[in-house]
């Protein structure tokens, strides 16, 4: 249970951030700069290249395959290496080698390649989560969600370099030269990461207890963390939540661009331009009412927050061909939802998951949902192939599905609940 939320100074909590909290923070938009540069362009980057929806779907699919077997390894690598060896490792690993191999991409088999190696981003999710976290205080998680959440919507104000580029020199050359550009940053993010941090308390006992252990023997030991994590209400319902909200992501992530510029024919120099306004709405939400909104109890912020997504994919579905305003529209309802659902989700995993056994339980939980969102990746793209507007008509039913369980989650219920 929890006690009552107080309002928070965001500002001051940025500045009050100390050790790992403040490496994983601070070094933040040196990632989110160039992934904002080149992700809203990088369907239409494989389209161009002549790679089909239902073979974008399939390369969906193949990286979350890749990365449920990564998931599975993750919670093992983490606990034997330490966190902050793992995160530099497989950041360089699962980042910038992609990079390269989508730079110099030339059809549908260098991305499949690249979906492989970019899977083991899982192991690294795990052990960079573990970093930021395990040494912070649960009343400060909120505001450290939130602020690696703004450094991401920071680094969207540079995704017009995109749209000039893209205009200067056609769609190809410039995701070659973004790519390239991605990589550089990147690496220099992993490496100043690793140089500002230190291994978190969890971490060094856990890799003094595994010293002398084999990695066959630690993934056998999963079993018993397993039958912990499944058997826990708790993170039976967090990792529903997970699945259900990757799934839309697939969606919204994927499919986004292709729908707007090939259904409702808006040019593609405006697909940059969706995310900057989309990140300016969420800033104005988290600088004015978001302090507002952390003070109160979970389940009423999630559900409407739901509600907006459900609003936001309404009014996309409703934009007739051409129509700006209500793709703004859409992208207004998706902004505020993201805000107030994302840094709520990330915090209660925090919370619902044994901090022992924090690396393996995290681990097992990615493993879980991505076996279950597996499946999606194929089946978003054969819908896309069939109607562009059915991937989204799937999002409502997620959104409603998602609402339900948190109005009838007996565990958000009892976490909302003040402490006597």
């Amino acid at each position: 249970m929890s006690e009552p939320k107080p309002k928070t100074n965001l500002f001051r909590s940025l500045f009050a951030l100390r050790g790992n909290q403040r490496a994983c923070v601070y070094t933040e938009p040196l990632w989110g700069i160039p992934y904002n540069l080149y992700s809203p362009y990088a369907s239409l980057f494989m389209v161009a290249l002549g790679v089909s929806d239902q073979q974008i779907g399939f390369l969906l699919s193949i990286g979350a395959i890749f990365q449920v077997i990564a998931a599975l390894l993750g919670g093992v690598l983490c606990d034997k290496l330490g966190r902050r060896k793992t995160t530099a490792i497989f950041d360089i690993l699962s980042w910038s080698v992609p990079c390269l191999i989508w730079m110099f991409s030339q059809n549908f088999w260098w991305f499949f390649a690249a979906a492989v190696v970019n899977g083991m981003w899982k192991i690294t999710d795990n052990a960079w989560n573990c970093l930021l976290v395990e040494d912070a205080r649960e009343e400060d998680l909120v505001d450290i969600y939130t602020w690696i959440n703004v450094s991401g919507l920071l680094a969207v104000f540079f995704a017009p370099i995109s749209a000039i580029l893209i205009n200067k020199l056609t769609l190809v050359p410039t995701m070659r030269i973004l790519y390239f550009v991605t990589f550089v940053m990147m690496t220099s993010k992993f490496l100043i990461l690793y140089f500002a941090s230190r291994e978190t308390r969890q971490g060094a006992i856990r890799m003094a207890e595994t010293k002398n252990t084999s990695l066959w023997k630690l993934i056998w030991e999963y079993k018993d963390v397993f039958l912990k994590v499944i058997r826990s209400a708790e993170t039976r319902f967090i990792i529903i939540i997970y699945a259900l909200i990757n799934v839309s992501t697939m969606v919204t992530g994927s499919f986004f661009a292709i729908y707007i510029t090939e259904n409702l024919s808006i040019s593609q120099e405006f697909v940059s331009v969706f995310p900057m306004i989309r990140a300016a709405f969420m800033l104005v939400f988290i600088f004015t009412v978001q302090n507002h909104f952390n003070a109160l109890r979970y389940r009423p912020v999630m559900v409407g927050s739901l509600i907006l997504y459900i609003a936001s994919h309404v009014v996309l579905l409703m934009a007739p061909v051409g129509n700006l305003w209500l793709v703004l529209g859409y992208t207004l309802f998706e902004a505020f939802a993201c805000a107030l659902f994302f840094p709520r989700r990330d915090a209660l995993m925090v919370i619902f998951i044994d901090a022992e056994e924090r690396s393996r339980a995290q681990s097992l939980l990615y493993v879980v949902t991505m076996a279950i969102t597996t499946p999606f990746g194929w089946i978003i793209g054969q819908l896309s192939a069939m109607d562009r507007r059915l991937p989204f008509l799937l999002n409502i039913l997620i959104f409603i599905v998602i609402a339900v369980l948190v109005l009838l989650s007996k565990e958000l219920r009892k976490q909302d609940e003040p402490s006597k």
